[in-house]
């Protein structure tokens, strides 16, 4: 069973944005940015590509 984040359709704030690019820097996967953010892979994943970032993948 996949986890719920009570964060459901809320804003990206400048702070989880800049952690987010931070994260993905240092070439974290999916699930432990979504894990470190408290937020859903799907929402991560969609703000990643508006951002234009590249998400490790799991190995």
């Amino acid at each position: 069973m996949t986890e719920r984040f009570e964060r459901h359709r809320q804003p990206w704030t400048p702070t989880e944005i800049s952690k987010l690019h931070q994260l993905a820097a240092k070439g974290m996967s999916l699930a432990a940015i979504s894990k470190a953010l408290t937020r859903s892979e799907e929402s991560i994943k969609i703000r990643a590509k508006l951002d234009k970032l590249l998400i490790a993948k799991k190995r």
